[in-house]
């Protein structure tokens, strides 16, 4: 059986923050145990809503709607609930309780890219999954299970099988339960999850065989947008040529090839703030937009005038993070299937706190915001004489391995040229082009071909070979992303069964991502504390005892119960109540909760300063999701928009 869904949902508590209603205006009722989150429930398939409790018959709700509890009540022994679409006296009508699922919390698990790793099986029973963990050597359970399953579709005691092509939760939003959930130690030594879920069944054979219908036409249409981030300061001449040279001669092939349509290259420059040093021209400029570039001799045309400054910069570091934003924002990725953006530099990036920097965003921000588009962030990184005498190369290695991770994988993308050869570079960049025409041109023959094209000449060079291996797996990645969005893969009727977090045999591979559904109110309060906290860790670093004085006075200002403002020195941030109780039952440590005045005092100015810089980066995302219009999601029809969600990765929670 196939399992044609992109994600499930875990649950997380959330505050309420909108003002007390009329009296004619009533709230939901408020979960056992809690003092202000809403009891909340999601429907199943073929759950009717009535005007009346016990009544039958109504109008039939689409699976998986959330709604909120305004009143229970029973009816000839069978328990009903009035619900609304919303927290804000909407009350509609009555739903059996048999035909909900309660949903206390609020988060999303959606499945990682299969690209490196065995698609996930849905288990009957939570023993069949145990059983397989409590093996040190678990291939020989889980090897003939997936062969039975490739021969008949089906084995004992597996519901389902992930779907076979990735669904970007970007792309197309599901919301699916996790009922209860475990986590365990495996007997290989991993810290694992195990999940009972409400998931979906198989398609119909008909609705099967119409979404695989001709995958290699599909194939053919598949296409690539490669975008070049380069570093253009005074030092980067050599490099600017020696690139220009690699895409020139990639389009004379790709020309003869006829592929001109499948494969698009783009050109972004950044160099550093203007107002710090005039003569630098300026921070970005994109050259060539490769939505808008019609052949070779067009892009040729629109790089011709990129050269090195002129002038000097004021420090070696460079606003990196500014270019590959320009380029992460101003081009429409979705014109692409495979979307890939490679960085050239010689230089670290300025931090998102620098005075220089004019994103104000880290690596981490700038790989959350690429990986919502789905796109691979490839360094280059010139390890030059120069910057090691800076003593920079150490700090842009940590930089550059994290910017480019691949969500999708979890692959890392970066790549040291050491000593900055000329020659060396000239080779990666041409293996780099070559190996993403040459997936582009094995779709378009058939998706068989695509594994021989890119094993034809394996390289000489060990770190050229990772790169073209590293590829291979990332474009895998991109193309069943791109089937997932072309056959439409989607969710049908309801099951219930087991997962796990990671993979089965090779548990070091997550084959889940974790998300917090925020409404605008909650993340509106969220950031409001954030910044609360923030301010008083900036003051902190001039007097250190005074934050944890300051976050006292505030909890005291925003109503917290007088008995949690106490001047413990060894309570943690966490228990001031100023983050109430939506926070509690997140499946994660979180550093700023579990932060403590005794720790606090502990840590010496730098690393106080890391801590401030780490919340920072986090409030400006807050102020990102606000504003990203087209990424809040209605749960329920006719549901008041102040509780639309946004999908909040886990790690950007305080």
């Amino acid at each position: 059986m196939i399992l044609r869904a992109a994600l499930l949902t875990l649950t997380v508590s959330l505050p309420l923050v909108a003002a007390a209603p009329a009296l004619a205006d009533p709230r939901p009722l408020i979960q056992e145990g809690k003092e202000t989150l809403y009891q909340r429930v999601l429907t199943t398939p073929g759950c009717q809503l009535t005007q009346e409790a016990g009544a039958n018959g109504g109008d039939i709700q689409p699976a998986f709607s959330r709604f909120y509890v305004y009143q229970r009540s029973q009816e000839n022994g069978d328990d009903w609930l009035e619900v609304g679409p919303d927290s804000y006296g909407s009350a509609i009508g009555w739903l059996p309780e048999t035909c909900t699922v309660d949903w206390k919390m609020q988060l999303t698990l959606s499945f990682t890219n299969p690209a490196n790793r065995e698609r996930l099986m849905f288990f009957k029973e939570r023993d069949g999954l145990m059983k397989i963990f409590d093996d040190f050597e678990p291939s020989g359970q889980v090897a003939p299970m997936r062969a039975q399953l490739r021969k008949d579709g089906e084995a004992p005691g597996i519901v389902a099988q992930e779907p076979e092509y990735f669904v970007d939760l970007h792309e197309q939003f599901y919301l699916l339960p996790i009922l209860e959930g475990e986590e365990i130690m495996t007997e290989a030594g991993f810290m694992t999850r195990l999940l009972r879920v409400a998931s979906v069944s198989e398609a119909t054979e008909e609705e099967e065989q119409e979404a695989q219908q001709d995958l290699s036409a599909q194939l053919r249409e598949f296409n690539a947008g490669v975008v070049f981030v380069i570093d253009s300061t005074s030092s980067m001449g050599p490099y600017i040529e020696r690139t220009r040279e690699a895409v020139e001669r990639i389009y004379q092939r790709i020309e003869e090839q006829q592929l001109t349509d499948q494969v698009k290259f783009g050109l972004v420059s950044y160099r550093d703030s203007v107002e710090a040093a005039p003569g630098v021209e300026y921070v970005t400029r994109m050259f060539a937009d490769p939505t808008n570039i019609e052949n070779g001799s067009d892009f040729m045309a629109r790089v011709a005038d990129l050269r090195e400054a002129q002038t000097s910069t004021i420090g070696w570091e460079e606003d990196a993070y500014a270019g590959v934003m320009q380029a992460v924002e101003e081009i429409e990725w979705s014109n692409f299937g495979a979307r890939y953006i490679v960085l050239i530099t010689d230089a670290s990036a300025i931090e998102g706190d620098g005075e220089r920097s004019s994103t104000g965003f880290n690596a981490d921000q700038v790989r959350l915001e690429a990986a919502r588009h789905g796109i691979a962030v490839y360094t280059l990184h010139l390890k030059t004489p120069a910057g090691e005498n800076n003593g920079d190369h150490a700090k842009a290695e940590a930089q550059y391995s994290n910017l480019s991770t691949f969500a999708g994988t979890g692959t890392s993308l970066y790549y040291p040229v050491n000593t900055g050869d000329v020659a060396l570079f000239g080779q990666r960049v041409d293996a780099l082009a070559t190996a993403i025409t040459d997936q582009v041109q094995a779709a378009y023959l058939g998706d068989e071909a695509i594994g021989s094209a890119l094993n034809a000449d394996e390289p000489d060079d060990p770190g050229e070979q990772r790169l073209v291996n590293d590829l291979e797996v990332i474009g895998h990645a991109m193309r069943l992303a791109y089937l997932g969005q072309v056959t439409g893969s989607q969710a049908p009727p309801v099951f219930e069964a087991w997962i796990s977090d990671r993979d089965l045999i090779a548990q070091n591979i997550p084959t889940t991502e974790v998300r917090v559904l925020l409404t605008k109110g909650e993340l509106s309060d969220l950031s409001d504390v954030v910044s609360e906290i923030l301010n008083s860790a900036n003051a902190g670093l001039i007097s250190p005892t005074d934050m944890f004085e300051r976050l006292r006075s505030v909890a005291a200002a925003m109503g917290a119960d007088p008995s949690q403002v106490q001047q413990s020195e060894g309570q943690h941030l966490g228990e001031l109540g100023l983050m109430g109780e939506y926070l509690e039952d997140l499946p994660y440590q979180s550093e700023v909760l579990n932060l403590d005045e005794e720790t606090w005092l502990s840590w010496d100015g730098l690393q106080q300063e890391r801590f401030i810089r780490r919340l920072a980066t986090k409030l400006r995302h807050y102020q990102r999701y606000n504003e990203d219009v087209d990424r809040w999601v209605s749960l329920a029809e006719g549901a008041d928009p102040r509780d639309d969600v946004y999908p909040i990765p886990l790690e950007m929670m305080p």
